[in-house]
């Protein structure tokens, strides 16, 4: 993807390629983890992610036919992991589109390294939150009246309910994010299938670039079909969570009832993902030696977006506590203390130093480009924001309006099998992205390389172009 509205000087003022990188280098760096053999770690990636993806089935296949009794939920906490997960995985998912759609839009050139990772995690993560709302609804084989199908009964979805309002947003997430990870996809096919060897893979990578030939008629239709895209999932990233916020927020429950949770939701979401897509990037990038193309700066800047939405998380929960103390409401204000100090006390403050902070350690540069510490703390981010979901929606539930009915959640093995389940679906997902596809976006990454400047003379540089194989790593790693 080129930008000519930008200045070409900045192409040098910007480190976003590792030095001696070319045209040739990039192309071979990428496909090839998709032409040669997988290596055994791999294999046993795979096999693992897979695993916990049969234990996910078998809990699910148990859920169903003993029926939801085999969960923690109990009176007053009639939603718990359930919904905790479904709100965690939408979350991570939101990091992909800002990095490619908003970031996109805003003309920053430092995206094209990482925003093919970020789309494909986007989509998995859709994929595993949507197992929730299919299997907590208790009859499963009613779940089809959440759609808006013709019915001879009349038997029409409540569009009064946030429950519906989460079908629409996530269904139109999820449907313009795989196109829009499809048709940055189209150029790559294209390079992967001029390169095959093997007739079939020919066939199939040349089936999926769709005649691509990069005649300048497709580059301007893919431009404006990629802009388009880009345009129309830029409201997604504020929409989608909002409305998910909104199952809670519509509600007269103590600790729900708040105007401030659809910005909260969106900063924490971006928070979130931008730490998973870290997680993955800092492993996929060491192991195959992909130094040279996501750099330090790239790294650096994300660390920088988390410390922002890792600050603007923990002013929410403040002004939570504020507003539940300047509103007078007693019933409110009790349901705040009550996650800070009432029995479920250690999941709050595990939430508060996971997201709050553990971020703040990125005001030192040291710090900030350190890759031990960057991987530790996108790991911890992670982990508190499951907490957080978790915090919002059972402290909120278990101490409700009547001490009668109070009582406490406490997960069973289904609970935890469907979540690690989960996990393996994504990984298996991921694992066959690595694979398959190439986990750069290599036409995009050329946009930003010297060599797509004009002024650009290939006897000035003091790397061998001709050498085929990536470059090493920068100094400071």
């Amino acid at each position: 993807m080129s930008y000519p509205y930008l200045p070409k000087k900045e192409l040098g003022e910007v480190p976003l390629a590792g030095e001696g990188a070319t045209f040739r280098s990039l192309t071979e760096a990428v496909a090839r983890v998709t032409e040669n053999p997988a290596p055994r770690g791999w294999w046993i990636a795979f096999l693992s992610a897979a695993s916990f993806l049969g234990v996910m089935t078998i809990a699910i296949g148990y859920l169903f036919w003993t029926g939801i009794g085999v969960w923690g939920n109990n009176a007053p906490v009639y939603w718990a992991w359930d919904i905790t997960n479904f709100v965690w995985w939408i979350g991570i998912g939101h990091a992909g589109t800002l990095i490619s759609a908003v970031l996109f839009l805003f003309r920053q050139k430092w995206r094209t390294s990482i925003n093919r990772f970020a789309e494909a995690m986007t989509i998995f993560a859709v994929i595993c939150a949507l197992v929730f709302p299919g299997i907590h609804v208790g009859r499963t084989w009613y779940a089809y009246y959440m759609l808006p199908l013709p019915s001879e009964m009349q038997m029409w979805p409540n569009f009064k309910s946030p429950l519906i309002w989460d079908v629409f947003a996530v269904s139109t997430y999820a449907t313009v994010s795989t196109l829009f990870w499809y048709v940055g996809l189209i150029p790559d096919l294209a390079t992967l299938r001029d390169r095959a060897r093997n007739p079939l893979r020919k066939k199939i990578y040349g089936a999926l670039a769709l005649g691509w030939r990069g005649a300048n008629r497709h580059w301007q239709n893919y431009e404006r079909a990629y802009l388009i895209l880009a345009a129309l999932s830029t409201p997604l990233v504020l929409s989608v969570h909002s409305v998910v916020s909104f199952d809670f927020a519509t509600s007269v429950l103590p600790g729900w009832h708040a105007t401030i949770f659809p910005p909260y939701f969106v900063a924490g979401a971006v928070f979130s993902g931008f730490a998973m897509v870290m997680t993955l990037m800092l492993i996929t990038r060491a192991v195959y030696g992909m130094r040279s193309i996501v750099t330090m700066k790239h790294l650096e800047l994300m660390n920088k977006i988390m410390l922002v939405t890792g600050s603007l998380v923990g002013y929410a929960y403040g002004m939570e506590f504020f507003i539940a103390w300047y509103g007078g409401n007693d019933y409110e204000l009790f349901c705040f203390k009550n996650r800070a100090f009432g029995p479920y006390a250690w999941a709050y403050w595990t939430m508060i130093s996971c997201n709050v902070i553990s971020p703040q350690l990125f005001w030192f540069k040291k710090l900030r480009t350190s890759i031990p510490v960057m991987f530790v703390v996108s790991i911890t981010i992670n982990i508190g924001m499951w907490f957080e979901r978790f915090v919002i929606i059972v402290t909120s539930l278990h101490r409700d309006f009547l001490p009668s009915s109070w009582g406490y959640f406490r997960p069973t093995l289904v609970d935890i099998f469907t979540y690690c389940g989960t996990l393996g679906l994504f990984f298996t997902a991921f694992l066959l992205f690595l694979r398959w596809v190439p986990m750069i976006a290599i036409a995009e990454v050329k946009g930003v390389l010297p060599e797509s400047d004009p002024h650009y003379h290939p006897e000035e540089a003091h790397a061998d172009h001709h050498h085929a194989e990536p470059v090493a790593a920068e100094a400071e790693e």
